[in-house]
């Protein structure tokens, strides 16, 4: 029997709901993010990436004054093969059943052929073949490109293609998404540590992906250079969506995907909604009740050092069927389409100035629930002279130790109508290292949620002692919520 209220309507999940079904990165720090889930065959697919905060120390500059992960100064030092878990709720048992070869890259160097599984995704070419689950990787610059593999029975994972989909110098696939019995994606990355802007940004499209045979349907950036990469996309309707990243702000373009090659694209956003630069991203889309939901973020956690762009935190935009767009959660500002307020009385981030993503949402039972990425676990390790004295200060005060443990974490929050939202939990389920909620999945089992977490295996404690501990909080978590009878 599922909880009602009073008026008979099914109550969205609450915090005390979820259970904690995996931690510590399933007993190893270094798997830091689960970075896609899918239910098939009656059973819960995780994929994970490993040592997120070594490669970003490779090749971001996040102005730390210490680094707040032991690793060294070669992240390929460690063992980096992504992995794909798979859970079995009604024997409550986990199984690792793939985990990235290694292979020789181009400097001679043993390395993973896969630093993480980004999309997942199921698809059926015809109803003679079998339901699928396709898995895109993402490889080093130092490999040949990121694949898309497949399987039919969850233990054998066959290689679909060539690297970079049909040799594209890209390093990573970030979407995947079946529509009208074909496949599209969404390649992006480039070498030099680009992990989302590759020059290269084209929708791709195979009416036979386990053969590997795919082409473009669009033109670069749909004709505009300053889309820089092509983020997400999503069936609605029937239209495929697909969102950029624009440093103008991203743009949204849709297409119905008839007719020959390249097809008729349209555009319905741009100029990131009109808020410009801090709507960088379109993150995440969802449709949800006769409309579609928007997630917005700058890349790199919300601010963008290298092309000077934030910090901001994000907005969550609707779409309606009329091409009308609402300010659900965001700063109100005039705009061409006439003044937006947030319909849902909440400013950007739902009022977190550190949710600098919007990062996933999905559908369960009737609720929207929309999960973001916080960054206030790193003020300890910030060099803030740089900052707005009026932020440092606070941030002093208040003391990083203070907000990392009754501050930090994640939000999720749920909302029936996509205007009113309800917080599930704000300091990322308890553990303040849930930087973000990476993934979600709706499953006839219950609504399962995957963390990204990096603060381990070992962390420099925020106690003004230079040594690095175990952190028993540290890698990534799977939770899991069901009513109960």
């Amino acid at each position: 029997m599922i909880k009602t209220n009073r008026l008979g309507i099914r109550r969205g999940l609450r915090r005390s709901d979820f259970r904690l079904i995996a931690k510590e990165g399933f007993g190893d720090g270094l798997n830091a993010y689960a970075h896609s889930m899918a239910w098939y065959k009656d059973r819960l697919y995780v994929t994970t990436m490993r040592g997120n905060f070594a490669l970003m120390r490779l090749r971001l500059n996040l102005n730390f004054d210490v680094w707040p992960i032991q690793c060294p100064l070669d992240p390929f030092d460690l063992d980096l093969r992504a992995e794909i878990w798979a859970y079995d709720p009604s024997a409550d048992q986990w199984d690792r059943v793939f985990k990235s070869p290694w292979i020789i890259g181009s400097d001679g160097r043993r390395i993973p052929r896969d630093i993480s599984y980004r999309a997942i995704a199921l698809h059926r070419s015809s109803e003679s073949e079998p339901e699928r689950l396709y898995i895109s990787t993402w490889c080093p610059a130092r490999g040949p490109g990121p694949i898309i593999m497949s399987t039919d029975d969850g233990r054998n994972f066959r290689v679909t293609c060539e690297p970079g989909l049909c040799g594209l110098p890209v390093t990573t696939i970030r979407s995947m998404v079946s529509f009208k019995g074909r496949m599209y994606t969404t390649p992006v990355g480039s070498r030099g540590g680009n992990t989302n802007i590759s020059g290269h940004s084209v929708v791709y499209e195979s009416r036979t992906p386990e053969n590997g045979d795919w082409q473009p349907v669009s033109g670069f950036g749909f004709g505009d250079v300053t889309n820089l990469s092509l983020l997400e996309c999503v069936a609605w309707g029937d239209h495929l969506y697909v969102s950029t990243l624009n440093h103008s702000g991203f743009q949204l373009w849709r297409s119905t995907c008839e007719g020959e090659p390249p097809y008729h694209w349209e555009r319905i956003l741009t100029n990131g909604a009109y808020r410009g630069s801090l709507n960088q991203c379109g993150m995440t889309l969802y449709p949800f009740k006769g409309a579609l939901y928007i997630g917005t973020g700058i890349q790199g956690g919300g601010i963008d050092h290298a092309n000077k762009i934030g910090p901001g935190a994000s907005e969550l935009i609707r779409l309606n069927e009329d091409l009308s767009w609402d300010l659900i959660v965001g700063d109100p500002r005039d705009t061409p389409d006439g003044h937006k307020e947030p319909l849902s009385g909440r400013y950007s981030g739902f009022d977190n100035y550190f949710n600098g993503y919007f990062w996933r949402m999905c559908e369960h039972d009737g609720w929207l629930y929309l999960g973001t990425f916080e960054w206030s676990s790193t003020l300890g390790y910030v060099n803030r002279s740089r900052w707005p004295s009026a932020l440092s200060n606070v941030i002093g005060r208040v003391g990083p130790q203070n907000i990392l443990e009754y501050g930090a974490g994640f939000d999720l929050y749920r909302s029936r109508d996509g205007e009113n939202w309800v917080p599930v939990t704000t300091n990322g389920m308890g553990n303040p290292y849930n930087m973000g909620m990476r993934t979600i999945a709706s499953t006839p089992y219950g609504l399962f949620i995957g963390t990204a977490n990096p603060w381990g295996p070992k962390i420099m404690p925020l106690d003004g002692r230079n040594r690095y501990v175990h952190n028993p909080r540290g890698g990534c978590e799977i939770f899991h919520a069901k009513y109960l009878p």
